[in-house]
């Protein structure tokens, strides 16, 4: 509940029944034996320049949760420091609910802009004051609990603008320069906490309490993502990452659709260390002999401007991508591996991606879905044997499917009325499957049933001399029919063997087996695609060949 923790340092971890063991009386008298501990005046001064309480204790080394999670009552500090003018505009509330809201007419904190006060502007521009760490974290559960995820853990990740950082190197510099050595400021100066860790350390174990699971130092899949900015959040911002409007809606034009910024690319600039080197060992020096009398003769004027307006908060809870793979057969030479439009028209009856990806998302509750293959297969080529090995990535899944629903979907696919694909060994990809695909897709052999036709009869010294050929290599320059999303290049690859067996009732008609490196043209290896792959069956033979089908019978690939 609300107010009712107990008192833990960074090195550990503190249960449910340590954290409800200390009454709010415990907890106000902590906080007010820390504030009695520090110097009168220098306080005073702080609280005058319109620095909050939750600054003031983390400039002096304080790092406990309770130090910045809980409000302090303006009577308190009258009490401690003698004084009550004007102590209610500085973040020091009675009387705090979880979860309240106000509309507030509040003196916003130079160094924090409101960050420790629990004040900001959401995405829609309003005001808002929560009355404690309890208020904003409660945001966080509401938020949670509405989206429906299904979560074992999280990551907490905080992103605060780096000039308050600067702001804490001049309020530091202003101290030591006005009050000189009687507050210790040149002995504590590395010991102050940031307004990012002091902030994490106040809304941590409320989030744990309200979700009922634990926050991990390690990235775990969940992540809650608090971002302050001095300007509005973007609508992409207030979206989860990944998130796109349906399902994934790839065009084959020849140039991949805008794709919205990786979860892990936002995260990245969430990290603003504090640049003091942290003594998480050190206590904090507890003058009892300061006087305010001793100052520097020099003037000396608090180095941070009046701020009106605090930071804006864009509160975003996600899940990272999950993959859900397997291999993929498709029978059908009118379905495409993904969706293609070209002109507005739809080419094929279908796709595999629409197939299989509009059967995974539902089980998975996400946003929406990206389809990877390791390598494709023309519109008009099936894929038979053991499959082709593939992934579905879910952004922002609600839950994650168990082996049976898993198996569920499975079966689903397997048994839609059309049989155009089918898919196998389909599960939850945890390892590394994502290498595994893309050394795949150019690495690993594939092997290929082709009709070809030829100018003239087929002897059996020609099914000689095709069969005999082993490894051999082949230089391909780009096909003509892909020039035009393709680069200019030429490839070698390698032929690892072929098979020749004779078409019943035609000398002229046979199917060619064969394995070959992945990445090869098979098309252009029968027909030579006018010289510009070289050998080809037609130049091997020395006649014209053209191929007439096309199946790809196995992809090799462990893992799928």
């Amino acid at each position: 509940m609300p107010g009712e923790t107990e008192a833990v340092s960074l090195s550990g971890t503190p249960t449910t029944a340590e954290l409800a063991a200390v009454s709010n009386e415990e907890e106000t008298r902590i906080l007010s034996d820390a504030i009695r501990s520090l110097p009168p005046q220098a306080v005073k001064d702080l609280l005058n320049s319109e620095v909050c309480i939750g600054c003031i204790l983390r400039l002096f080394g304080f790092r406990e949760h309770f130090h910045f999670r809980s409000s302090i009552s303006s009577s308190m500090l009258h009490s401690v420091l003698g004084e009550s003018e004007h102590l209610e505009h500085y973040g020091i509330l009675a009387g705090s609910k979880s979860g309240e809201e106000l509309e507030v007419q509040q003196i916003v904190c130079r160094m924090c802009l409101g960050i420790l006060q629990y004040l900001y502007r959401n995405d829609k521009g309003i005001l808002v004051q929560k009355l404690s760490a309890d208020g904003l974290a409660a945001s966080v559960d509401e938020m949670i609990k509405q989206d429906g995820h299904e979560i074992d853990g999280f990551s907490l990740e905080l992103s605060v603008p780096p000039v308050l950082l600067e702001h804490d190197n001049a309020v530091w510099s202003y101290m030591k320069k006005r009050y000189g050595q009687e507050v210790g400021i040149a002995e504590e100066t590395s010991k102050c906490v940031s307004v990012k860790d002091a902030l994490k350390l106040a809304i941590t174990y409320p989030i744990e309490n309200m979700l009922d699971v634990k926050s991990s130092s390690i990235p775990s899949s969940f992540r809650i993502r608090l971002t302050y900015s001095q300007t509005k959040p973007s609508s992409s911002m207030a979206k989860s990452p990944g998130e796109t409007n349906g399902s994934c809606k790839r065009r084959k034009t020849g140039m991949m659709n805008d794709v919205r910024m990786s979860f892990s690319v936002l995260v990245s600039c969430s990290f603003c260390f504090c640049f003091f080197a942290a003594d998480v060992n050190g206590v904090p020096v507890r003058s009892s002999n300061f006087s305010g009398d001793q100052k520097s003769s020099e003037p000396c004027n608090f180095p941070l401007e009046k701020v009106n307006e605090p930071y804006y908060l864009a509160l975003v809870c996600c899940r990272t991508p999950i993959y859900i793979g397997g291999r993929y057969l498709k029978f059908s030479r009118n379905v495409s591996q993904t969706r293609w439009i070209i002109d507005d028209e739809r080419k094929g009856e279908s796709s595999v991606e629409e197939i299989i990806g509009s059967s995974i998302l539902p089980a998975c509750q996400g946003d929406s879905y990206k389809f990877h293959a390791a390598g494709r297969e023309d519109i008009d080529v099936r894929m038979l044997g053991s499959g082709r090995p593939f992934m579905v990535e879910v952004q922002n899944a609600r839950r994650v499917p168990s082996e049976a629903i898993i198996k569920e979907t499975e079966t689903k696919i397997n048994s839609l009325e059309e049989k155009l694909v089918a898919v196998k060994n389909l599960k939850l990809e945890v390892n590394n499957g994502w290498g595994l695909m893309h050394e795949g897709e150019s690495e690993k052999q594939k092997q290929y049933c082709s009709l070809v036709w030829i100018s003239r009869t087929l002897e059996d010294e020609d099914v000689q001399t095709i069969t005999a050929s082993k490894d051999m290599k082949v230089l391909q320059r780009t096909p003509i029919r892909v020039l035009h999303r393709r680069s200019p290049l030429e490839r070698e690859k390698i032929i690892h063997w072929m098979k020749v067996e004779r078409v019943a009732g035609s000398s002229q008609y046979f199917l060619l087996h064969l394995c070959t490196q992945a990445g090869t043209y098979i098309k252009e290896f029968v027909h030579g695609d006018f010289g510009r792959t070289n050998p080809s069956i037609g130049s091997i033979l020395g006649c014209r060949a053209e191929i007439l089908q096309l199946d790809v019978t196995d992809v090799k690939m462990d893992g799928f």
